[in-house]
């Protein structure tokens, strides 16, 4: 069956791995990822991940039998560094990944060494924990330019139809200074909510052509620096909302943690 795609927040770190004072500061998240598989018409085939923890100088699929996992975050707890999710890649999945963006005007190279960052396997631990569902990683292009990754999606829309999910896994809101700062003053206030209700209304909009053309300008939005200083955490929405294709887009989960608003979508 036809296959959503998903945009959705991947935290901090290992944070659904570890203590955190307060102990609640994760739990609506976590229990969020683990009811994803719900929302899918089927079990997926495969996954292909967007991650905002990979970047390249052109679009790159990851072409392994067997990912390792990198652990691309620093000053946690040392278990942290012992997770696992073996779950395994898709070189057939790869090829055909790269052949449509070719197709579609992008040039998309192979890497067959790099393993899985924390923006896959963290929160896929939690959705999909016996990672028994083939899995491939797509870089970001360096550019970071929102219309080259919505037409990136628009090339993946067949993968669908193969029944292949696709996620973009980033933050909606992703100031660190501020949110550092906030959880160190006990999270008073909320940051975010300007752009969080732009993005919702601009994800939401009934016409898809206009749903690009205003994520396409993000960078115009209310708030849109204080939530995105760097938008890398914001980019992999633009891959799945142009795969979304014709098909509406809705906010499918909200929370307020470290003082910032978070959110994920779905499309289709």
């Amino acid at each position: 069956m036809r296959q959503p795609t998903l945009f959705i927040p991947h935290g901090g770190g290992p944070c659904f791995f570890m203590d955190w004072d307060p102990p609640d500061t994760w739990v609506r998240h976590r229990e969020f990822l683990e009811m994803l598989p719900t929302l899918l018409p089927e079990r997926p085939r495969a996954l292909l991940v967007i991650s905002a923890h990979w970047e390249a100088p052109r679009f790159t699929v990851q072409k392994q039998a067997a990912p390792a996992l990198l652990f691309d975050y620093y000053g946690f707890p040392p278990h942290t560094y012992h997770l696992t999710w073996p779950a395994p890649g898709a070189p057939e999945l790869a090829e055909r990944v790269a052949s449509l963006l070719t197709q579609g005007g992008m040039s998309c190279g192979f890497d067959a060494t790099r393993g899985f960052d924390h923006g896959v396997f963290v929160p896929l631990k939690v959705a999909f924990p016996a990672a028994d569902i083939p899995c491939v990683q797509l870089s970001l292009r360096a550019d970071l330019d929102p219309a080259a990754h919505l037409a990136a999606g628009r090339a993946l829309v067949p993968l669908r139809e193969a029944g292949v999910l696709i996620i973009g896994s980033g933050n909606s809101y992703h100031n660190m200074r501020v949110m550092m700062a906030a959880m160190r003053a006990g999270a008073t206030q909320t940051h975010g909510l300007d752009f969080d209700q732009w993005l919702t209304e601009a994800v939401c909009h009934p016409d898809a052509r206009e749903r690009e053309r205003r994520l396409a300008a993000w960078i115009t939005a209310p708030g849109a620096r204080d939530a995105a200083p760097r938008e890398e955490h914001l980019i992999p929405l633009m891959v799945v909302a142009g795969a979304g294709g014709a098909d509406p887009g809705a906010k499918i989960f909200e929370d307020r943690v470290l003082g910032a608003v978070q959110s994920a979508f779905r499309f289709g």
